[in-house]
């Protein structure tokens, strides 16, 4: 029964949307109406400027964070840490307060990796600063970072359902950013900065 508490309390932790509450308490447009339509950090940067993006980007993680701790003080077990971290991604994807339309999630996928072990966060979010210094697009830096998150978790904690459980946010992800992709691909993607 705990863990079931726990696994749907992740789920409502995830679906608090970061974004349009910010942007809402800050008089800024509402994220899903402006700029890319996506209530995330970077959509926020780009209508709200780099205080509103920072704050989002806080409130995106920490819903990543927090019900994995919670799973870690219950001392909940391994496969129910990861559906823990799954709920609150999804959560932020599908929020039922939001009408099921949410962000595209990397910022609270990198919650859920500092909520399970912050060495694991500490890797991926490396991998995501070091890309967008180098090519200046969070689209492509939080899909490299991704696609070598399963790697991670793997040589950092090495237990097949946090594999399982990231191979299938990792996937999500990329499904999720299918437009960005496109635009990758033909060259049109907007860099961080403009």
């Amino acid at each position: 029964m705990t863990e079931a508490i726990l696994i749907l309390a992740a789920y409502l932790t995830g679906s608090v949307s970061s974004a349009i509450i910010v942007c809402k308490l800050m008089g800024l447009p509402d994220p899903r109406t402006q700029g890319s339509n996506n209530p995330g950090a970077t959509n926020v940067l780009r209508i709200g400027g780099k205080k509103a993006a920072a704050i989002t980007l806080f409130g995106d993680m920490i819903k990543g964070v927090l019900p994995l701790l919670a799973g870690h003080l219950l001392h909940a077990s391994v496969p129910v840490l990861a559906a823990v971290g799954m709920a609150a991604f999804l959560g932020h994807l599908y929020p039922v307060f939001f009408h099921f339309k949410g962000g595209k999630g990397v910022a609270t996928a990198l919650g859920v990796q500092f909520g399970l072990w912050w060495p694991i966060g500490l890797a991926v979010g490396a991998i995501w600063l070091f890309m967008a210094k180098v090519v200046r697009i969070s689209s492509l830096s939080a899909l490299v970072s991704m696609a070598l998150a399963p790697l991670v978790v793997w040589l950092i904690w090495p237990a097949w359902e946090l594999l399982a459980m990231q191979i299938a946010i990792t996937l999500i992800l990329f499904w999720r950013h299918r437009p960005n992709i496109r635009q990758l691909i033909a060259g049109t993607e907007g860099r961080l900065g403009r």
